[in-house]
């Protein structure tokens, strides 16, 4: 469950849209979000490299690793 709040202006547009298409604006937040969620990957994978950087645990030589991985 997700509650947001919205300027007021962008919660007419949204509210008009949902009436002239029959849809809902729960329907609209969705999509928006999942598009805007989709756009984002690459800086996610960004930032969470960034992060695993900061604390690398394990650091393998490529001795090591190839051995790991049964090469």
């Amino acid at each position: 469950m997700l509650a947001i709040r919205l300027k007021p202006e962008l919660e007419e547009r949204l509210a008009s849209l949902a009436k002239k298409t029959g849809r809902t604006k729960t329907f609209y937040a969705r999509e928006a979000i999942e598009q805007h969620l989709e756009d984002l990957e690459d800086l996610e994978d960004y930032y969470l490299a960034a992060e695993a950087a900061k604390n690398p645990g394990r650091i393998y030589s490529s001795k090591e690793m190839k051995r790991e991985l049964g090469l």
